[in-house]
């Protein structure tokens, strides 16, 4: 039998009504509530993060590769795709790549006027990521013998223009000679963010191509998926060194640098905010361990009598801040998964998408954060057992068994 550990749950039984008794709930309750917090604001955070990037992309791709020219305009150099194409193909980090073409345009309705971007592009190289943004309508069709004439405008863009599905909308292209083109507006998207909302509007690129007069070799560019977009840096710096000089290579962490610094900040605040939280569980149970061997002083000097030595006195009031966090972080992952799960599927609270850029609070699952959570959250409790445990040495049997 473990002497120490009987002791212990001796302990736990007789505590009850006592301060001690008052002191461990609290104890529980603060180590569970830093456990549920922590998972929360991490499944939030990468929520966040995770849907706002998946946003990004799906209108911008990793890389973007284009021609290189000394003007800041939308409208670029053409470039041979069938040649860039077979270059990128030396490149195992890259997962795809999608052809893209833009023209400015204004659109004339009967009572409103908007300047945007017309963004051509096509699925030969598989399915586009903006059919996840899709709100109202269908997604581009693209017919094999000619330019497909539907469209896809943002939400922003179809309530400033009172446009809806269905509706035929007048693109003014501002060139020599000047053009127009009657579009259907086959669906309308929506992001959430206004860099991409207000701006642009999606069509067939062999629309933008004959508009510009190439040929169907000619594209503005090309948008390139990695394999791993934690590899972004040194991918680009490769491929830097290895394309032709006159292409252009921008980074989507550039293009959208005020995006990704603002989840920089937001991460930087959340690990403040969860140190906090690990720093306060772990003086709660060691003030609680504190209280326990005040409380028990007369019997640790008893048990020091009758043979018992302070490593095993040291384990009886180990065991009983053992089983203090493991009740805790049963609580703390019951709450913390409990309000995700909840979250993740009947979206209870909802969000600003002015502000926050989606209409409801995100919620991504990583099996691996929850783990290293609740594994921290342990190695730091015990540690803080260990620490008032060290007291018992002082502690003599003749002085604590009178101690009152």
């Amino acid at each position: 039998m473990n002497v120490s550990r009987y002791i212990s749950n001796k302990i736990d039984g007789a505590d009850s009504g006592s301060f001690t008794s008052s002191v461990t709930k609290i104890a529980i309750i603060s180590i569970a509530l830093g456990v549920a917090v922590m998972i929360v604001s991490f499944a939030i955070l990468e929520g966040f993060r995770n849907e706002i990037q998946s946003k990004i992309f799906s209108f911008g791709a990793h890389l973007t590769i284009s021609k290189y020219d000394n003007n800041n305009s939308l409208e670029v150099e053409p470039i041979n795709g069938a040649e860039l194409t077979k270059e990128l193909k030396r490149f195992p980090q890259i997962s795809g790549a999608q052809p893209f073409a833009r023209k400015t345009a204004i659109i004339k309705t009967r009572d409103e006027v908007l300047g945007v971007v017309l963004k051509g592009i096509n699925e030969s190289m598989g399915p586009s990521p903006m059919r996840a943004n899709l709100v109202a309508g269908k997604f581009l069709t693209f017919p094999d013998s000619a330019a497909s004439e539907q469209v896809m405008v943002s939400r922003k863009v179809a309530d400033k223009l009172r446009l809806k599905v269905g509706d035929d909308a007048l693109f003014y292209f501002i060139q020599n000679p000047p053009r127009v083109r009657k579009f259907v507006i086959a669906g309308i998207y929506q992001t959430g963010l206004d860099e991409f909302d207000e701006v642009y509007v999606m069509g067939d690129i062999r629309q933008v191509q004959e508009l510009s007069g190439w040929n169907d070799s000619l594209v503005g560019g090309y948008e390139v998926v990695l394999r791993d977009f934690r590899q972004l840096e040194p991918v680009a710096e490769t491929m830097l060194n290895t394309l032709r000089y006159d292409l252009k290579l921008d980074k989507i962490t550039d293009q959208y640098a005020q995006l990704f610094d603002w989840l920089q900040l937001l991460n930087r605040n959340v690990i403040i905010f969860l140190l906090l939280i690990i720093f306060v569980a772990t003086f709660n149970m060691v003030a609680t361990i504190f209280i326990m061997i005040l409380e028990r002083t007369n019997m640790i000097g008893i048990l020091k009598a009758i043979g018992a030595t302070d490593n095993q006195i040291r384990r009886m009031f180990f065991f009983r801040g053992l089983d203090l966090t493991i009740k805790g972080m049963l609580w703390g992952n019951l709450v913390g998964l409990g309000f995700c799960t909840i979250q993740y599927f009947f979206h209870p609270i909802p969000l600003d998408p002015e502000n926050y850029y989606m209409d409801r609070v995100p919620i991504f699952w990583d099996p691996s954060v929850i783990l290293l959570i609740n594994l921290a959250v342990f190695l730091t409790s015990q540690l803080a057992v260990l620490v008032p445990t060290y007291l018992i040495a002082r502690i003599k049997p003749v002085v604590a068994i009178k101690f009152d």
